[in-house]
């Protein structure tokens, strides 16, 4: 099982509608520390933020985190997923998507355009404060993106996403979300994607529909991922690693049978490194461990491959911006 953490900047914003009173509540509801806000290295497992996005519904009866003029009432999810289940099509779905979130909210609309056999997902965006206005874009498309790969049964590529402000600090973390193709300052927030993907049919049910709610928002935060992409296959394959000791890229490269510096292009392309690729899954099982089990900081870093505790220490530092003792404590 894969074990993806998020960016503490997403848990900023999540939180950012929040009195102090009612942020410290749900907080310690997700179990998330609240000096980890102060941390812009920090990082929370995909579980933990999972549980705040419902905690900070739930304080607010809100799913879209108090970032529209209107609410998004607890339950609103699930009547949209009702509503485009027995579309026939993912065009026709999305569509209907579009159309829902349009009644939901009032200073967000996207809307469905089809040119050149690319099909693209705009958004027109009208809160005023730049922070919000981001994060509620952010959302926007993780829900409407997560929606649609859920109907269809699989990842859908995108083939490029595009926003319509500066690039910020935690941008690194589109390229898993969305696309390793990025752009900022664009006129307008959009995704695009292959239009033949309007065709596919719908393979969900109402059985399957169960499932799904029952583990949103993180089915629609981090479960649709391009598990096809060179990253992922590497990263499947190191993380089988663990406790047999971890290959080389050249020794990767030759399991693949394709030269390592093919590998090693395609990576590249795909905006990675293998060394990068190797840290942020010792950093995602680290994480794992020092929140959810009882393995002492020193079994950790032999597991992970460190020769010695103190380059765990100065690596988990490097990544999080504290010290393992001092995550898991907090």
């Amino acid at each position: 099982m894969q074990k993806h953490t998020v960016s503490i900047a997403f848990v900023r914003a999540a939180v950012e509608a929040l009195p102090p009173d009612a942020t410290a509540r749900v907080l310690d509801r997700a179990g998330i520390p609240s000096d980890l806000l102060n941390v812009p290295t920090a990082r929370v497992s995909a579980r933990a933020f999972a549980a705040l996005w419902m905690a900070v519904a739930r304080d607010l009866d809100d799913e879209f985190f108090g970032l529209d003029s209107r609410r998004m009432k607890v339950g609103s999810f699930a009547l949209l997923c009702q509503a485009v289940l027995h579309c026939g099509t993912i065009g026709h779905a999305l569509k209907r998507c579009l159309r829902t979130f349009s009644i939901f909210l009032d200073d967000m609309e996207g809307a469905l355009r089809i040119e050149h056999g690319e099909a693209a997902v705009r958004l027109a965006n009208r809160i005023a404060e730049p922070g919000r206005r981001r994060f509620a874009d952010e959302t926007f498309l993780v829900m409407v993106h997560g929606v649609i790969c859920w109907l269809a049964g699989q990842r859908i590529p995108l083939l490029a996403a595009e926003f319509a402000w500066p690039r910020p600090d935690h941008a690194e973390e589109y390229r898993v979300m969305f696309s390793q193709r990025l752009a900022f300052e664009a006129p307008q927030t959009r995704i695009r994607f292959d239009a033949r993907v309007l065709a596919a049919p719908v393979v969900q049910d109402e059985n399957t529909l169960k499932r799904f709610l029952r583990s949103a928002p993180q089915s629609v935060f981090v479960k649709y991922r391009d598990e096809d992409s060179w990253t992922a296959r590497l990263r499947r394959r190191l993380r089988g690693s663990i406790d047999t000791g971890w290959p080389t890229l050249e020794e990767t490269a030759a399991e693949l049978r394709i030269p390592s510096s093919t590998l090693r292009r395609r990576l590249e392309a795909e905006g990675t490194t293998y060394q990068a690729i190797k840290d942020q899954l010792r950093r995602d099982i680290a994480i794992h461990h020092l929140s959810e089990g009882h393995m002492s900081i020193s079994d950790i870093a032999a597991r992970l491959g460190f020769q010695d505790a103190s380059a765990f220490y100065r690596a988990f530092r490097r990544w999080t911006g504290s010290q393992p003792g001092e995550y898991r404590s907090r």
